[in-house]
């Protein structure tokens, strides 16, 4: 079989190669996409020799691009515009059993091919001229493509303990492509599971992240928790699986109690926030919103199982996931205030939804207010038709209440209309805990609707309780909504 090469950087490179007689392929997952009508702008391009020197020449020869070296794998990276070209010399790649890094050795095209993670990316097309397109099928991974089936080139234990990252690649790929994982390779990742403790950290989370981005992840979210896998990436997430049910007699008969795994329902949520929004982190906030569940759960006879505090559980569990993934923290205060806040929309949903209500969901949730509702409205899970109705009908009203009430109060991207500095002149104070409470006063005054959001009426509010406040004998320092937030308050309700 011959593959159409229509890339010209691929091309080129294979022009260069027939003029310094180098043997070169381009392999992996460009062959496999092409094959499947697909595009892709990744090219691994195989060289019958040293990679590295190779690289260097079509740097040389194009006078464009960034080149990054990896000396001890014998690869470099040449970054294009929107295109990456990465080079190896044909390699075998192996693992001790104690070691999170390969040993390296220079192998043959076959030996290359071999050690790959599933024959349908040990697939190489040729680049050089007089072979262009030809394409070396040494495992069948052209009729594994056909089928949809993900299998290893060699023995699946052995493909996987060289590189156990591969376990959870299967299940990106499941996701990614549509295929399923061989059975053969799904019971060999069952049985060597925790073989994923050699591998770095940093590994693991970005083959984490690759999953979390396909369009619906729970395709490899699932068979990794069947498979085990899930416990040696995310414990806390592991942790949702399972249903409890209890019993309870009572006068009328015995009633049964039980919740619905979490888990799934997390997976579910996900998938939902998949559907309408390509945002890492706010996907990751959908997968973590109910991380908090198993350490809160409890029973009630007279209202079955609660989670009580659930929410405010899992705020302060995000910072430690985030530091153990190695996950940028900068998004990780995002990801803490949406699962904080997510049960905050829908206690607005469940009851007479006041003015100051909707003010402070809007105050606490900031500029971050639409993604929270995105996540709410993907939490409704229910199969239940009159409810899911239901549900979505009271997100519709809440939803013309916050767009009504931002655009006349303007809470989103929040500027107190005086700031601490405005208050010391007014007041003719020094810095200090009245300035403080002071700000906070005017700041309650504008969420419960006593005064607008605007300078004047802010001004008037403050001489009109500037004394009473300040003859106070002491001042305990009140901390803002936001303050509040950041130190996540023991305060919130709910048991969903």
């Amino acid at each position: 079989m011959k593959l159409k090469i229509e890339v010209d950087i691929l091309r080129e490179i294979g022009r260069l190669a027939d003029e310094k007689s180098t043997e070169v392929y381009v392999v992996g997952g460009y062959v496999r996409d092409v094959l499947r009508g697909l595009a892709c702008k990744d090219y691994d391009i195989m060289v019958v020799g040293d990679g590295i020197a190779f690289a260097k020449l079509v740097q040389e020869q194009f006078g464009k691009g960034k080149l990054v070296i990896h000396e001890k794998f014998r690869t470099a990276r040449l970054f294009f515009h929107d295109e990456t070209v990465e080079f190896v010399g044909t390699r075998k790649e192996t693992y001790r059993p104690e070691s999170r890094k390969p040993d390296v050795t220079i192998g043959t095209l076959e030996d290359d091919l071999r050690r790959r993670d599933f024959t349908v990316n040990a697939l190489a097309a040729a680049l050089n001229l007089d072979r262009l397109g030809e394409v070396i099928d040494v495992f069948d991974g052209i009729g594994d493509i056909e089928r949809k089936v993900l299998r290893t080139p060699l023995d699946p234990e052995q493909t996987f303990s060289e590189d156990p990252l591969r376990m959870m690649r299967a299940f990106r790929f499941q996701a990614q492509l549509g295929f399923e994982v061989d059975p053969q390779a799904f019971s060999a990742i069952q049985r060597i599971a925790d073989r994923l403790t050699v591998v770095s950290q940093e590994r693991i989370t970005d083959e984490f992240l690759k999953l979390l981005s396909t369009s619906k992840p729970s395709v490899g979210l699932i068979p990794m928790y069947e498979a085990g896998v899930l416990k040696y990436v995310l414990p806390e997430l592991e942790k949702l699986g399972g249903v409890d049910q209890k019993s309870v007699d009572y006068p009328d008969g015995v009633r049964n109690y039980q919740h619905k795994d979490v888990l799934y329902h997390s997976f579910e949520v996900l998938d939902n926030v998949a559907a309408v929004s390509t945002d890492t982190w706010l996907r990751l906030a959908a997968l973590l919103h109910d991380i908090a569940k198993p350490k809160t759960k409890a029973f009630r006879e007279d209202v079955g199982w609660t989670f009580y505090g659930h929410a405010e559980l899992g705020a302060k569990m995000i910072p430690d996931i985030f530091k153990r993934l190695r996950l940028p923290m900068n998004r990780m205060k995002y990801v803490r205030k949406l699962v904080y806040l997510h049960l905050r929309p829908i206690a607005l949903v469940q009851e007479q939804v006041t003015d100051s209500a909707v003010r402070r969901l809007l105050f606490d949730a900031g500029e971050d207010i639409d993604d929270l509702m995105l996540l709410c409205k993907a939490d409704v899970t229910t199969k239940n038709p009159s409810r899911a109705k239901r549900y979505r009908k009271n997100y519709k009203k809440l939803m013309e209440r916050l767009e009504a009430i931002e655009s006349r109060d303007r809470l989103r991207n929040w500027q107190p209309p005086l700031r601490g500095e405005d208050i010391m002149e007014i007041c003719g104070i020094e810095p200090g805990i009245a300035v403080g409470v002071l700000k906070v006063e005017i700041e309650n005054a504008i969420l419960e609707g006593k005064i607008p959001n605007e300078y004047e009426a802010a001004k008037e509010y403050l001489l009109s309780i500037k004394d009473s406040i300040l003859s106070q004998k002491s001042l305990s320092k009140k901390k803002s909504l936001r303050e509040e937030l950041d130190g996540l308050p023991a305060k919130i309700s709910g048991n969903q």
